[in-house]
């Protein structure tokens, strides 16, 4: 049987994005731009790269090659297509991309091998500039002496959709890997059936993933349904994220990375536009839930959370899309420097 939460949310409260940008001690707008006009559909135009002084541009390069990326994807969220066009352009653009594989898929590494990942990454100097992806939680680098933390970056999903969808890929996989027998393999309960009847793998509680992903290692974090996990998820995105997108508007969040780390992601919004790295991969026999369905998921304390915490995203994330791009022609450029420098002394 599932586990029943309540769930009351005072009407007085201040709006959860308030309570984050306080926390996390980061001013940010009272209300983020809604969405550009492009629709969300992923095409924006190819952006201009800042201009920068030569003296710039060799801090910059000096500075770009000791970068590291830490991509600690969510599943079922585009992550596969989103690192098929990191490993397509490593060689183009001079960075090396590096899977983080986990032992039994683990999202939660001990405190050693926190302590050893951490070492090994920052001090693996002939692998950097890189990109590391995997799925593993948030972790602190700072916490275990690092001199700085890496640019973290990902991407979150509609939380049900991201739900139902890995329902049906553990019984019937996609076209990524389609030979590939999946755990669930015979199984052919569809999703409407399982919520009917109560079972355990569309249980609400397994929604509980991109906030903890985002809370990171702690025990807190994979208690499904708290507050403080929920919190913790937000202040870590405005805190310690360059950018989180969001699966549906995949395209859009290469163009914002193009535009802001040219280094790794130059090149990366045409070949998701034109090539077959914009491919999503596609669930085998996914069926849509009916609408009952539907609401009795919507009344879980669990979705409300991480829909919650979905929209939390989507709201930052267009609003800095909104800050990068402009409309021009039809289509989107990057605005480019908006900032100069002056009365520079001694002379």
């Amino acid at each position: 049987m599932w586990k029943r939460y309540k769930y009351n949310r005072n009407p007085n409260s201040r709006h959860k994005y308030e309570e984050a940008r306080d926390d996390a001690n980061i001013e940010m707008p009272k209300k983020a731009v809604a969405r550009l006009q492009d629709g969300g559909n992923g095409r924006l135009g190819h952006p201009r790269h800042l201009s920068a002084t030569s003296d710039q541009v060799e801090l910059n390069s000096q500075a770009d090659d000791d970068l590291i990326i830490m991509y600690n994807r969510v599943p079922k969220t585009g992550s596969t297509s989103f690192a098929g066009i990191a490993y397509e352009l490593c060689k183009r653009n001079g960075f090396n991309v590096i899977h983080v594989n986990t032992s039994k898929n683990a999202h939660v590494m001990s405190l050693s091998d926190q302590r050893r990942f951490v070492q090994n990454t920052t001090e693996w100097h002939s692998k950097k500039p890189a990109i590391y992806h995997g799925h593993f939680a948030y972790l602190d680098f700072l916490k275990f002496g690092a001199r700085q933390q890496p640019i973290f970056i990902n991407l979150v999903r509609d939380p049900l959709e991201r739900f139902i969808s890995y329902y049906y890929f553990l019984r019937y996989g996609d076209d990524f890997r389609p030979s590939l027998k999946r755990r669930k393999a015979g199984n052919k309960e569809t999703f409407d059936e399982c919520v009917r009847k109560e079972g355990n793998d569309c249980d609400p509680v397994h929604l509980w993933l991109q906030i903890p992903f985002f809370c990171g290692q702690d025990a807190e974090c994979w208690k499904p349904g708290s507050q403080w996990a929920l919190k913790r998820a937000k202040v870590n995105l405005l805190r310690n994220y360059l950018v989180v997108g969001v699966t549906e508007e995949l395209g859009d969040f290469i163009a914002v990375l193009e535009a802001t780390i040219p280094r790794f992601f130059r090149g990366a919004l045409k070949l998701f536009n034109e090539g077959t790295k914009s491919h999503l991969r596609k669930t085998f026999n996914k069926r849509e839930p009916s609408q009952e369905t539907l609401d009795t998921i919507r009344e879980s304390k669990i979705w409300k959370m991480e829909n919650e915490f979905y929209q939390f995203v989507l709201e930052q994330f267009r609003f800095i899309k909104s800050q990068t791009f402009e409309s021009s022609n039809g289509g989107y450029t990057e605005k480019g420097n908006k900032f100069h420098y002056e009365k520079i002394r001694p002379r």
